[in-house]
């Protein structure tokens, strides 16, 4: 495991943090699993979260039971897995399976149209890993009772074909147990987006048919490095992301063009935002970016090139940006375990919900629409039309700000527009692209030097949502919605998956509002038709 770092004009303040680190003792410490390090109001809170750091050993007493669920499911034919998770219960597991290129469905949305995806697989093969630390996240516990009453309908026993991976003592186990579920109890003293080689993201990679006992050798293989004050790629790793935000570099862009690993960007987005973002403070990642442009950014590739470069296998790289991630928080003067800022967003959410009964959702009245497109917000200077509220969404960045734009809709919508096989790979990509609207991160970012995130709602609220709300005052927010044509009711609540995902959109521009950040609502009336105008008018922009 190397990281191979170039510290250019900022060395001597990134030595100087580093010197000041090992004179405190604080690798030796990190590794001891010390509470104390980062101060007394986070040492609370500190000693029920650093079991991420004997993982490596510790997860080894799973792979038995682990093992016991994969043959079972063999026997069974339940070769469809489908993970229900939201935040650090599904981005470790997305990136491991993708990396060894075994399938799983990972659900972390509330979009009903990408929930009917998932359903139309054959509901006989189809096993589903509900993952979550309490079990009282509304889209994971969404997902249950939809994919329950899908079981009882087809005829099936939802305890065969549902495991429950929870902590000791949730709400969530004792209902497993009811309902005869396999479950499957996490470490209580990791925190979700430290938990990538705990419960969390081992049992449903297993399932999907990845080599788990791997990563944990992986890791195990790097974690005597990350004792010492030498050699240590964690601490390298730590120092280097926070002596750059002490000195205002403080969007980290991260590549990994030249890696075998798949993804794993989007597993540090949220390791490092939701970790370091708060008290006005915090590192924002930037995913998809080719390159730093502005001089608040840097670049850290993962694999072996580039200027500073993380370079390890995956179940190593776990560990490694586990550690930095700690290290960033006490140069930073935070607590990295805690996310004070996330539950503001799930308030929102429960309180339009409640204040409209069976009303409409107060989504307000557009201030113009352009095609199929309708936008909502406030918008000085009397725009127009879309290009003119893209300008001004541009203009208003500040000079160390960023833009995020947050897309409610079907990741996997794209793939409509070509399916494979009947064009070339690269033809494909590019109708792929035309039809995404992730692709407008990409336009926009051309367009400005300042950093320009992109994130799929509800999702990214247990990610760089904490960040938005906790982090500096800086950001100006793009939310994209888009028309429902076929809606997914939940079972036993009084909202379908369209009205939630609408709530929770409605509910974040509160937060963002009530903070006077500029944000606009995007509302795509036909979202095709939509996206494909949306991009259009920026590539004009």
């Amino acid at each position: 495991m190397t990281v191979e770092v170039n510290l250019g004009d900022g060395g001597k303040a990134v030595e100087a943090v580093r010197n000041e680190l090992v004179a405190d003792g604080a690798p030796a410490a990190l590794a001891a699993g010390d509470p104390g390090l980062w101060g007394p109001k986070a040492r609370s809170e500190a000693e029920i979260r650093l079991g991420w750091l004997n993982l490596p050993l510790t997860s080894r007493e799973l792979l038995p039971e682990i093992t016991k669920l994969v043959e079972k499911a063999q026997a069974e034919g339940l070769d469809h897995v489908v993970l229900a998770g939201m935040g650090g219960s599904s981005l470790a597991p997305e990136v491991i399976c993708a990396t060894q290129d075994v399938p799983l469905t990972v659900l972390d949305t509330t979009d009903p149209h990408q929930v009917r995806r998932a359903l139309a697989a054959p509901i006989e093969r189809t096993l589903v890993v509900v993952s979550s630390k309490s079990g009282g996240t509304i889209e994971t516990d969404s997902h249950r009772r939809i994919y329950e009453k899908a079981f009882r309908d087809a005829g099936l026993d939802p305890a065969e074909h549902m495991v429950i991976v929870t902590d000791p003592g949730s709400p969530l186990e004792q209902a497993a147990i009811e309902a005869g579920y396999q479950v499957v109890l996490a470490d209580p003293n990791v925190g979700g987006r430290y938990s990538a080689l705990s419960a969390f993201g081992l049992v449903p990679s297993a399932l999907a048919g990845a080599d788990v006992r791997s990563l944990l050798d992986e890791a195990a293989a790097v974690q005597p490095l990350l004792e010492g004050a030498e050699g240590n790629p964690g601490l390298d790793l730590g120092v280097l992301l926070g002596a750059h935000a002490l000195h205002g570099r403080d969007k980290l862009v991260l590549r990994d063009a030249a890696s075998d690993i798949i993804g794993l960007p989007d597993w540090i987005e949220q390791l490092i935002a939701e970790s370091t973002g708060k008290e006005g403070k915090g590192i924002l990642p930037v995913v998809g970016a080719d390159a730093a442009e502005a001089d608040d950014q840097y670049v850290v590739s993962i694999g072996p090139d580039g200027a500073a470069a993380v370079d390890g296998p995956l179940g190593a790289q776990f560990l490694v940006w586990e550690y930095a991630t700690a290290v960033a928080g006490r140069v930073l003067g935070i607590n990295p375990f805690d996310q004070p800022n996330v539950a503001e967003s799930k308030e929102n959410t429960t309180a339009i919900l409640e204040e409209s009964g069976d009303g409409p959702l107060p989504a307000g009245t557009p201030i113009l629409t352009d095609g199929p497109v309708e936008v909502y917000g406030e918008v000085p200077g009397d725009p127009k039309n879309l290009a003119d509220v893209l300008t001004w969404l541009l203009r208003a960045i500040s000079e160390r700000g960023y833009l995020a734009i947050m897309a409610y809709l079907d990741r996997e919508a794209a793939f409509d527009a070509a399916p494979v096989g009947e064009s070339s790979f690269e033809e494909m990509t590019e109708t792929w692209a035309g039809a995404d609207v992730a692709t407008l991160r990409a336009l926009l970012d051309y367009r400005t030097d300042h950093a320009v995130t992109f994130g799929w709602g509800p999702r990214f609220l247990h990610s760089t949502g904490q960040y938005h709300k906790g982090g500096p005052a800086a950001g100006v927010f793009l939310q994209i919605t888009g028309a429902v044509t076929d809606d997914v009711e939940v079972p036993g609540r009084p909202y379908t998956l369209g009205r939630l995902q609408l709530a929770q959109a409605l509910g974040d521009l509160r937060a963002l509002a009530s903070r006077g950040r500029p944000a606009v609502r995007l509302h795509l009336t036909d979202r095709v038709a939509g996206v494909r105008h949306l991009l259009s008018v920026a590539e004009e922009l």
